[in-house]
């Protein structure tokens, strides 16, 4: 059936006391209501984003890495629960906002993907709010936080960073980060791929032995379109 349980946590920094957002009905909308309420008169970040599958693969603050943040530890910063205020469908909701240096992970999950086993990752994404950084990602990496090697990760990258892949004009483009290397197709630099420039985009990448896709297009309106749809590039599998 459709989901009826909580949709992420939140922390406010009056009293450090923790609240589930929920849906208003199942299925359906965050409660924006009750995060308003809570955080009212004072700040609140994001410390927990629920897995919807059943498996418990929730998202939590990600530890230090290969590359430090700048949290406690090395770790990455929670984001700010109010800083993406949207409506969908005439109901206020939140989204999460992904400033640099944010970033959450679960290292130990449940039924996901490894090594060269089939998957397909999926985001809604805001289409204004991008960098050339490197890298916004979300997806399926390694479990111990280090660029170890080549092709041992695949997520969705959204941004213009041109520094490995790229696809036509200046961006922002869907590519895939599969680790040393974000990729808009098999050729390791430029592949044709139009700049992505709607206000919601539904980035989507598929992968499985030697093979990938990369799909998206306007999460308000209209179909998706294939960018990419094709063998793995050059040492990577």
């Amino acid at each position: 059936g459709a989901y009826n349980g909580p949709l992420y946590q939140v922390r406010r920094s009056s009293d450090n006391t923790t609240r589930d957002i929920g849906v208003l009905s199942a299925g359906g909308v965050a409660n924006a209501a009750t995060q308003d309420s809570f955080c009212s008169g004072t700040n609140c970040v994001i410390t927990i984003i629920y897995d919807q599958s059943g498996r418990n693969n929730r998202l939590t603050q990600a530890p230090g890495g290969a590359v430090p943040g700048p949290g406690p530890g090395g770790s990455d910063n929670l984001a700010d629960a109010k800083a993406a205020p949207i409506t969908i469908g005439g109901q206020k909701a939140y989204g999460v906002y992904i400033a640099p240096g944010t970033g959450y992970r679960n290292n130990t999950t449940n039924g996901v993907a490894t090594g060269d086993q089939p998957e397909g990752m999926y985001a809604v994404l805001d289409g204004t709010h991008y960098n050339g950084g490197c890298c916004f990602d979300y997806g399926n990496a390694q479990t111990n936080g280090q660029a170890d090697d080549i092709g041992i990760m695949e997520a969705i990258y959204f941004g213009n960073n041109n520094w490995w892949g790229y696809g036509d004009g200046s961006g922002p483009w869907i590519m895939a980060d599969m680790e040393w290397g974000l990729f808009s197709g098999v050729n390791p630099r430029y592949n044709p791929m139009p700049p992505i420039n709607h206000r919601f985009v539904t980035a989507i990448v598929k992968g499985e032995p030697n093979h990938w896709a990369i799909r998206g297009g306007n999460a308000q309106s209209g179909g998706l379109t294939t960018y990419f749809d094709g063998r793995r590039p050059n040492g990577y599998h």
